[in-house]
């Protein structure tokens, strides 16, 4: 549990949100969802909070990440989000725009990119679903460790986004933008994929700052951030 990282969040949801026409949220909102029968004090705090928030008027988006993929209708039901496919491409304005959670990019770690898709099948899910909340957790937990310990040893260049891969899936959509995080190394990157220039803008963790991207009426994306207090 992150306290002041939730505070951060809830802050956002009453001072900013309200303001905005559309919040996208891709992936690692939660730092494990074990299945939308799990509940805790924390969960059933932020489930209010979005469901506020959305019954405002701020429609919400939300993408699964390599942490939070067993997030589901229930759980969209309560909230009042929108699950959205990875990738997708949203109309910002007249503008097309590509929304992914950035980890189908890391194609240079093998390993990972052998765990994404056995963990991503719907067979495997539902075996795991139709275990006991408390093996999920024991199971989660044992995933974590084997996860920190696993990149320990990697190069940091292996879990980042491979290049080709980034521009074959901006060719492979026709799109000029690509919005993701995962990497935790917030940036706007400037690329070129065949004769078009291109922007590939990556959204950071929320630990020391909180990341927000914002599209105002200029049209021009601002990466922001701001300091967490603990």
């Amino acid at each position: 549990m992150r306290p002041a990282v939730t505070r951060a969040f809830l802050d956002l949801l009453t001072q900013q949100a309200p303001t905005a026409d559309a919040l996208y949220i891709l992936g690692d909102f939660f730092e494990v969802w074990l299945g939308d029968d799990d509940t805790s004090a924390l969960i059933e705090q932020v489930i209010a909070a979005l469901r506020h928030c959305a019954s405002d008027g701020t429609r919400i988006y939300i993408m699964h990440g390599n942490r939070d993929f067993l997030i589901g209708e229930v759980f969209c039901q309560k909230t009042g989000c929108t699950l959205l496919a990875d990738p997708t491409v949203i109309n910002l304005y007249g503008r097309q725009v590509l929304l992914a959670h950035g980890d189908a990019l890391c194609t240079d770690d093998t390993d990972y990119m052998a765990f994404r898709q056995q963990c991503r099948s719907p067979q495997w899910q539902a075996d795991l679903l139709s275990q006991p909340l408390a093996v999920r957790r024991q199971l989660a937990e044992q995933l974590r460790m084997q996860s920190k310990q696993a990149n320990s040893n990697k190069a940091e260049d292996i879990m980042d986004v491979n290049s080709q891969a980034v521009q074959c899936l901006l060719n492979d959509y026709n799109t000029e933008v690509l919005i993701h995080g995962h990497t935790h190394r917030p940036a706007i990157h400037q690329l070129t994929v065949g004769d078009t220039l291109c922007q590939r803008i990556v959204l950071g963790d929320w630990d020391q700052h909180a990341w927000v991207l914002n599209y105002p009426a200029d049209h021009n994306f601002e990466l922001r951030q701001y300091p967490i207090v603990k």
